[in-house]
Formats: structure tokens, sequence, C-alpha cells
């Protein structure tokens, strides 16, 4: 179905083509006056440098054209040459009505559906999900509904670190700890135990206690002390010898993996975000060893000081882009290898026509090495589409990156229980809530709606300002406030249908201002959705879901829906409500949280 602005344009478009003008002069956009308009075209002003006329007298024929078109209750030239346009009721309830009755409500979907990864989430294992986690997945979840919604095979891909330094800090760390453990011991060849000798708040701890005492420096100077490199060096061996299979570095591996998944996967659930595959940076081992044999032999890789690398730079580079190392002087992996790998296996997996990452914009550069050493390897096909959506930095109100109070890296499910304790102390001034149970899960549900609105509303690329307060109140752009207003519809509706029954209602033309600005905002919720797609912007769906709910409580402060006296005007009332409803529940859908009944 078409879009509210390119129906209107083709309108217009067809005006110029029969007055003798170019028909692509037609473009209408939303007036950035609305105390004046709707709609406007300038397309006249533009169209007067080619035929050499004033841009008034064109406007005037486009008007004139215009005067029996049923489509406008106004439609005016206004010197030197604007084309202002308000449309009539009858054109927007039509309109209306058939997005009402057309699968997604008029957004197409894709006649020839695309196979998707999208690769979100990238947490570390034997590490708690922090707020440094937050947006990832979040963003990543959004994008993954969005494209379902317009009917492509999507698949998501948590991406776990598990094969990296990380790994060899933590062996070596438990090694101080416990040097006694047999897998430790060289000589060692029964069977590990099943149980592991550590718990999850053992590995909490053990991680970033091994990491600082690996960048621990010597007094006043950036120089490690003796103690952190050599602490090092035996971790970077560490992490050599687990990728090279040691067999009781696997099974320390192991353990971790085992305690760490279903927590994280607990976390995840917790947020409600969800990945179709649970696949990590170890299972592109099996690939690595062919694909660099592959990209040697297509005489792409040399040696430099030891490491093997990629020459990835451009002549059209407008700033430096470093060679992409694939093994380290000690033929270990790294990120690129991983990434390159990971590739491979999603190439022949899933010969997918897209891969997207949705990762912190300060990885930039190194997906540009990787996009780049993928295609001139041939890894992916030259018309797979790999894109990076890198993201900003979620900072406190100091406008730094946000902290503890006592200024560490907050767990993301510390994040989670602030914003539902903020919540919380709000609902309690309410009397609309429930009690106890129903507190508990409806309060959840708004915390959830405040963080997730709270972040996506912001452009992904952008540094935001985390505000629990504002993020939670019931008032202003917030999530709790899209909440607020479609369980109000709720309401409305349940109360009418328990009057009335189940009385089909269809939409009327608008009869005031108020009510004709909320069918204008419902209508443009395909250009909303089809701009989110496209442009994998997620807060494109925030502010449409502001404007509609704006809309919306606008038309209820100005009327009396439920006591209206005119039936038929009531009906038109209910239906065009239920539509905003059924939208407003779309757009949260897509963004990752609902609605409760009541509130």
């Amino acid at each position: 179905m078409k879009t509210i602005l390119s129906t209107i344009s083709g309108i217009i478009s067809k005006a110029f083509e029969e007055c003798g003008y170019d028909p692509s002069f037609g473009k209408v956009s939303v007036s950035n006056r609305p105390d004046l308009c709707e709609y406007q075209c300038n397309g006249a002003m533009a169209a007067a440098k080619q035929y050499h006329k004033a841009p008034f007298m064109i406007a005037d024929e486009i008007v004139a054209k215009l005067q029996e078109n049923d489509a406008f209750s106004k439609a005016e030239s206004v010197k030197p040459g604007f084309i202002n346009l308000d449309l009539s009721g009858s054109f927007i309830c039509g309109f209306l009505s058939d997005m009402e009755k057309a699968e997604n409500f008029g957004c197409e979907k894709e006649e020839e559906p695309q196979t998707i990864v999208i690769d979100y989430g990238g947490p570390n294992v034997a590490k708690p999900l922090h707020i440094g986690h937050l947006r990832s997945a979040i963003i990543g979840e959004s994008i993954k509904r969005i494209n379902r919604f317009f009917g492509n095979n999507v698949i998501g891909d948590v991406h776990l670190g598990d094969w990296g330094l990380q790994m060899g800090l933590i062996i070596e760390e438990l090694k101080d700890r416990k040097p006694d453990l047999p897998y430790f011991d060289e000589s060692f060849t029964g069977e590990y135990p099943k149980e592991p000798p550590f718990t999850l708040s053992d590995l909490e701890e053990i991680y970033p206690a091994a990491s600082k005492k690996a960048k621990a420096c010597k007094e006043g100077t950036k120089e490690l002390t003796e103690e952190a490199a050599e602490f090092s060096k035996r971790a970077h061996l560490a992490t050599l010898m687990l990728q090279q299979e040691n067999r009781g570095y696997q099974a320390l591996w192991h353990h971790i993996l085992d305690l760490s998944i279903p927590d994280l996967k607990k976390n995840y659930d917790k947020l409600g975000v969800s990945f179709d595959i649970w696949k990590a940076e170890s299972d592109a081992k099996p690939f690595i060893a062919d694909m660099i044999k592959d990209i040697k032999d297509k005489g792409l890789a040399y040696e430099s000081q030891g490491a093997l690398v990629v020459d990835v730079a451009e002549s059209s580079d407008q700033k430096e882009i470093p060679p992409l190392i694939l093994t380290k002087s000690d033929g270990s992996a790294l990120y690129p290898t991983t990434d390159l790998a990971t590739l491979v296996d999603r190439e022949r997996t899933y010969h997918p026509d897209k891969v997207i990452y949705v990762v912190d914009k300060r990885q930039e550069m190194h997906f540009t090495q990787v996009f780049r050493a993928a295609r001139m390897a041939g890894i992916v096909r030259p018309e797979t589409y790999l894109t990076f959506l890198g993201f900003g930095t979620m900072n406190g109100k100091d406008g730094k990156p946000f902290k503890t109070r006592a200024g560490g890296v907050m767990r993301l499910e510390t994040l989670i229980d602030e914003i539902y304790t903020s919540v919380f102390e709000k609902s309690l001034e309410s009397e609309h809530l429930g009690e106890n149970d129903d507190r508990e899960k409806v309060c959840m549900m708004i915390a959830m709606a405040a963080l997730k609105y709270g972040d996506l509303s912001n452009q992904a690329s952008k540094d935001y300002i985390f505000d629990i307060e504002r993020f939670s109140s019931f008032d202003g752009n917030s999530g709790p406030y899209i909440l607020y207003n479609t369980v109000r519809i709720k309401t409305i509706l349940s109360k009418y249908a328990a009057e009335n029954g189940n009385i089909e209602c269809r939409l009327m033309p608008p009869s005031s201002k108020e009510e004709k600005q909320l069918c204008l905002t419902a209508a443009s919720f395909i250009d909303a959705m089809n701009d989110a797609y496209a442009n994998l912007a997620p807060h494109r769906i925030c502010g449409f879901l502001y404007d509609l709910a704006s809309a919306f409580n606008a038309f209820y402060n100005s009327v009396k829906i439920l006591t209206e006296p005119d039936p038929e005007k009531q009906q038109g009332y209910i239906a065009l409500i239920d539509l905003t409803k059924r939208l407003l529940e779309t757009g949260m859908q897509l963004l990752g949280f609902a609605a409760p009944e009541r509130m």
C-alpha cells in the first residue's frame, strides 16, 4: 500500500503533468508550518528555473487543477510559489480504512524476502552483563523485529566472546589460586571433575582481579610492573594453549561456558531479548586454518614483524586504514581472525543476503578492516550487504559514561532494579495499579518500557544522557507515557464493549481539528515504519509512537467518547481509537515492550 505522502504526491504529480510540467516536481512533504496547512509542495519553485516562468504562476496553475479533486479541503497558492494543502475528511477516512484492512496496516513485505544475520549482544562469558551490553541488546532486538515485520528471514546471533585473552587471564588467575587442580597437571590422563572448581560468583570476581593484575603499572609511570608483565605473558600463552586445544584448559573452558551461558540467558530473558543461535568465537575455529591458507594462496597476506597481515587500505581513503592482523607472531587468533572465520561459517550455513553488526561505534575501524578483507578474499559474495550499525555511549548526567555511585561499571540487572524501583515508587501514588503480584508485574512492564524507549528514542549512533527520573516519568516523551495512553484506550474500549456488546464500528470523517490530527498522525504509520526499516532506525518508530499518543491525548481531552449522544459519531470515535491502539501496540512490539491491561 502506498504511504500517505506518496499517495498525495501522486495526485500533485499528475496535476503537474497535466499542466505540462515534469511530474517529479509534485513531491509533497508534511508542512513545516502546521498552523498554515497540513502538507506542502514546493515543486513550483524548482520548476520555475527549468521552465523560465514565475513560480507563483506555476503554483496557480496546479492549484486550479486541484480544485475539483475531492482529496483536498484546501489547495492554495501562496507567493512566491508555495502550494499549501489540507486533506478532506472523507479522503483521510478512506485512507485509514484501507490501511486498517491491509496486512501490516499497509506496510508491504518484501516480494523476495532476504536472509539476514544480525550480530548483536556480544557478551563475554565469565563476566556478568553490564550496562555496556544494553544498547547492543535492545537495538539489535528491535532491528531484528523490524526486519521480520517486513517479511525477511532473520537470524539473531549473540556471538559470545569465549576465545580471547579473557580466557587466558581467568585460567592463569585460577592457576595462581589453585595450582594443585588437575587441569594444570600436564601428566594427568584421567577424567576431569564434572563439577567446576569455581562458582559463577567466583568467576565474576576472578576476571576483574586477573585483568587488574595484568595492567598494574609502576608508580607514576605507564610501564607495567615486572609481575604484571610476567602475568600478562602467561595469560597470552594460556590463551594460545586453549586455542591449540590444551586438554586441561579446554575442560576449564567448558566449565566456564556451562556456568555462564545459563546466567546470560536468564538476564537476556529478563530484558526481553532473545537470540536464534548462541554461537561464539570458538565456533569459528574449524574454519580458521583453511581460511588463512586460502588468503595466503590468493597472495593477500604477508608477514610483518612475525604477524600475518592483510593490507585493506584503498586509494580513496580519507584517513589511514591499518592492515588487518590475521594472526599474531605466536600464531594465536585475534578478533579479526574469528570475525572473518565467522563470516565463512555464516556464508556456508545461511547464505545471507545481509549481515548486520550492532556494535559500539568505537569498533568502526575494526569492521571496516574485516569487511574489506572479507570481500578481497571472496569470503562473502559481491552482492552480500555487510553493514556496521555503531551505537553511541550511554552517559550519566555529568556527560560521562554511566557508572555506579561508587564509580564502577553498573551491572545490567542492577540498572533494571533501579528503574523498577523508580517506577514502583511512582506507582504507589497511583490509584489505578493493582496490588501485590499484579502491581509488581505491571511495574516491571513499565520499567522495561522506560528502559527501552529511553534508549531507542535516541538515534543509535548518538551518545545520550541516561536519566532514570525522566525515562520513568508518566509525562512527556517517555515509555510510560506511551503505555499510559495505550492503557487508557484499552479501558475505554472495554467499557464501551461492556455497554454495547460487539457492535461493528467503522471509521468516520473527522469532525474536529483534534480528531483530524489523530487521523493524520495514524496515517503516517507506513511512512514511519518504512523509514525505520530502510535506515535501521528504531528511533523513528519512537517518534511516531510519541506523536500518536500525544494526538490521542489531545483528542481524548477534546471530546466525551463514552457519553457522546450520537451513536454513529461515537462508533466513529471507537473505531479510530481502536485503530490507534493497534498501531501503538504494533510499534511497541517492534521496539520490544508491551502495555499492561491497566495501570
